[in-house]
């Protein structure tokens, strides 16, 4: 009965046992807000790629006869464009709306897949999209 009593009141390896539980919570954090930023950091990527592609594709190009940039000079701006972690999640496209819709415009597209890295919990790849209609010069 003694020897119970020395036990309960034992506080050595206390501070041991609450850091082993409270680790791998801190790890799951810090490595979910690591992979977080990751998808900000691909979102401002997009945002360039499809600003600079805008800004191409308004723009009265002299190295062509019909003074207008295509389709594939308008993709290849917005390949150089696009910033971010690893540059293979990444696809672009650019393409004409419906006639109904406008004329002379490109509809240019953006998305990006990545495989969220979450050490102890496993989630499907998360795709974040974006697109922007432009008016192109003709």
């Amino acid at each position: 009965m003694k020897r119970a009593a020395t036990l309960r009141a034992d506080q050595t390896g206390v501070g041991t046992v609450e850091f082993a539980l409270a680790v791998p919570v801190l790890i799951a954090a810090i490595v979910g807000i690591f992979e977080f930023s990751m998808l900000l950091w691909a979102n401002a990527g997009m945002q360039h790629a499809l600003g600079e592609a805008a800004r191409y594709a308004t723009l009265y190009d002299s190295s062509t006869s019909s003074h207008v940039p295509s389709d594939a000079n308008i993709k290849a701006r917005m390949d150089a464009s696009v910033f971010g972690p690893g540059g293979s999640g990444f696809t672009t496209t650019v393409s004409t709306p419906a006639a109904s819709t406008c004329t002379n415009c490109r509809l240019l597209s953006i998305s990006y897949t990545r495989t969220m890295n979450l050490v102890f919990i496993s989630v499907p790849p998360i795709v974040i999209s974006q697109s922007k209609q432009v008016y192109v010069v003709s």
